[in-house]
């Protein structure tokens, strides 16, 4: 019988991961081994207050999932049919679903993308994030990071520094940028606005500028914007697809949104057959959780797995960065 266990760590951060409806210093994930006194798999489980999870929820449903028969599960199918009786979050399933995917595939000695039906990335670069910080800070930040060596930069605005941000930050960042404003801004044409003034800069797309709710404001947006809008906060587990391609012109899937590789997936397939933009994004993640991002970035459109880089230190040290390539 395999053994399943469920333990906290609280990661330090590099610096203060500020976006434009939080901040912190310090980031409480969970990690899920499954072992069998031969073989262990990990999964990890980022617990996000934007979408309403908590530690103690963690906690709660997976003590409930393990009562109901966690580790008697055998393959995917009983494990789906345990999430339709334990109300399970997001983040926690995905950590579940994907220590449970690792440890079969070790079993059986193939990869995930075997198991999943998918071609492997040849290679992945990731974007770098800078959080929101004092615009005369910004310079320093990305020279003393030597953040040039990313393929792309990504900038963490709010609907107040947006444009002084952008301005600041092109003064030595000469890669493509993507903006992304975490719902900050608070109507349409407050966002065209700041989109005519992006016009000038090397900007790949605006990711996410208003709240989720806001289906009308994105709806006229769309058609009108001069840059491509990703949805973020708009994808969850379940998003209409239909009703996206509406809205935006690509989808940023998160797999600690998405609750699992299979569904994930699936967000990602349901994306490509309305032609929209895919991007693989991350929470504050350690290794463990991004080389399981890592494992769908094949024919991906853009890959922001930094999560791991945020962190003073890596405890696993699963994966290697060089030059804004992910190994």
């Amino acid at each position: 019988m395999i053994r399943i266990e469920l333990t906290e760590q609280l990661l330090e951060l590099r610096f203060t991961w500020k976006i434009s409806r939080n901040a912190s210093d310090f980031k409480k994930n969970f990690f899920i081994k499954i072992s069998d006194g031969e073989l262990e798999a990990l999964g990890e489980t980022a617990p996000n207050v934007r979408y309403g999870e908590s530690a103690e929820q963690i906690l709660a449903q997976f003590s409930e999932l393990m009562i109901k028969g966690l580790h008697e599960v055998s393959n995917h199918g009983e494990l789906m049919n345990l999430f339709e009786k334990v109300k399970t979050v997001n983040s926690l399933r995905f950590g579940i679903e994907s220590a449970f995917i690792n440890y079969w595939c070790k079993k059986e000695g193939i990869t995930v993308q075997d198991y999943l039906g998918i071609a492997p990335a040849k290679e992945i670069f990731t974007a770098f994030t800078m959080p929101i910080m004092p615009i005369g800070e910004m310079c320093s930040f990305y020279e003393e990071r030597e953040l040039q060596r990313f393929k792309y930069l990504k900038l963490k605005i709010n609907a107040e520094n947006g444009e002084e941000a952008l301005k600041e930050i092109s003064q030595v960042a000469h890669q493509q940028i993507m903006i992304d404003g975490n719902e900050a801004f608070s109507n349409a044409d407050a966002v065209l606005k700041y989109i005519d003034f992006l016009k000038d800069y090397p900007v790949l797309f605006l990711e996410q500028p208003l709240p989720a709710k806001n289906v009308d404001d994105y709806k006229y947006l769309k058609p009108k914007s001069k840059v491509l809008l990703m949805g973020d906060e708009s994808i969850t587990d379940a998003p209409d697809m239909d009703a996206i391609a509406q809205q935006f012109h690509g989808v940023n899937m998160k797999l600690q949104k998405a609750g699992g590789y299979v569904n994930g997936l699936r967000i990602l397939n349901e994306a490509r057959k309305r032609k929209l933009k895919t991007m693989i994004g991350c929470m504050v993640e350690t290794s463990v959780g991004i080389g399981s991002a890592m494992k769908l970035c094949g024919g991906v459109d853009f890959i922001d797995l930094d999560g791991f880089l945020i962190l003073k230190e890596d405890p696993f040290h699963f994966i290697e960065e060089k030059q804004g390539e992910l190994k």
